[in-house]
């Protein structure tokens, strides 16, 4: 007689089946690739090497960012996983650094440039930015004009704050447009900060909104809050890279999440826990405090960190396995606006 499946070990196991037929985009975002600019971001020129060694060993395809959006946001990925590659900041180290090394590779790979700081002290220039820009695969975006915190504040009136960011998006895409033939339609924002407001913003200028809060990009991932792996020193070592590289987008609509400005410290997020999945093989973990405990209430998963956060800027991560050796990757960003600006 042949043994009949629960109906939870079949939802589980159509889980897996999915988990590995479908394909995500994972985006990773860098800042400098340099031996001697500040820690917090920077990847230096060996481990970026070695980064590249593990997308070729996996056999990873690497896309322009754009295309790899567009083709997962519609579904129409591979069965393996692809690669983007970002910079933020245009800093004069991608010029001289990683360009030579993702061009031995033909990578395709886009910087997201702030366009007051082109030709400042270790930024490109606008000659070096126009000769990258012609060069197969590079793509140059908007990264603001002043690289503000463009996230409404707290005292600030709306009228104030709808000039401040519509004079730092527009005058950026502004300078790109007049210096380059075809800026792609997409936002990098400057210290992963967005709230609502700013969404709706990138939103009807019909772009694609970039965090910097980790995780895969999936069919139902909202376009204004794309997420990207930091790859500074830091957070793209070796030894949990592969599984950032084959980790998959959390299967639920991203655009339905709390905004990331927090109300009260420390924050709560929910979200669904989709049927085929497991509470008990769920994982959540918070900034500088390690795995936090979280309740699931008629399929609804609470997620609250023990005590409140000192910092401008954290993140709540929970991931859950996908087969074979995979796993779901959801983060929230959160942004206390009491804290100061750095």
């Amino acid at each position: 007689m042949k043994a009949l499946l629960s109906p939870l070990a079949a939802a589980a196991i159509l889980l897996t089946v999915s988990a590995a037929a479908r394909a995500d985009l994972v985006v990773l975002q860098y800042h400098h690739v340099s031996d001697s600019t500040p820690p917090a971001t920077t990847t230096s020129v060996s481990l970026f090497r070695k980064q590249l060694d593990m997308i070729d060993d996996l056999g990873l395809e690497v896309v322009p960012l754009l295309e790899g959006t567009r083709n997962t946001r519609n579904g129409n990925q591979p069965e393996e996983n692809r690669i983007a590659i970002t910079f933020d900041d245009a800093y004069d180290s991608v010029f001289h650094q990683a360009a030579p090394m993702l061009a031995e590779r033909d990578y395709p790979y886009t910087i997201f440039v702030n366009t007051d700081a082109v030709g400042g002290r270790g930024y490109m220039t606008w000659d070096q930015i126009r000769e990258l820009a012609t060069r197969p695969g590079v793509t140059i975006a908007n990264h603001s004009a002043d690289h503000g915190h463009l996230a409404r504040k707290p005292d600030e009136s709306l009228e104030a704050w709808q000039k401040r960011i519509t004079q730092s998006l527009d005058e950026a895409q502004e300078a790109l447009e007049s210096q380059l033939e075809d800026p792609a339609p997409m936002f990098a924002y400057p210290y992963g900060e967005f709230d609502e407001g700013l969404e709706q913003e990138i939103a009807k200028r019909e772009w694609y909104g970039f965090g910097q809060q980790s995780g895969a990009i999936g069919p139902k991932t909202a376009t204004t809050r794309l997420p990207r792996f930091p790859m500074a020193n830091a957070y793209g070592q070796l030894g949990s890279l592969e599984t950032k590289l084959t980790s998959k987008a959390f299967p639920i609509d991203t655009g339905k999440l709390p905004d990331g400005v927090m109300s009260k410290n420390p924050p709560t997020l929910e979200f669904p826990l989709v049927d085929a999945m497991d509470a008990s093989r769920l994982t959540c973990f918070a900034s500088g405090k390690g795995r936090i405990d979280f309740e699931v209430i008629d399929g609804t998963v609470r997620v609250t960190a023990p005590g409140g956060f000192d910092s401008r800027r954290f993140r709540y991560n929970c991931t859950h396995p996908a087969g074979n050796g995979r796993y779901y990757w959801l983060s929230q960003q959160w942004l206390d606006l009491s804290q100061p600006e750095d």
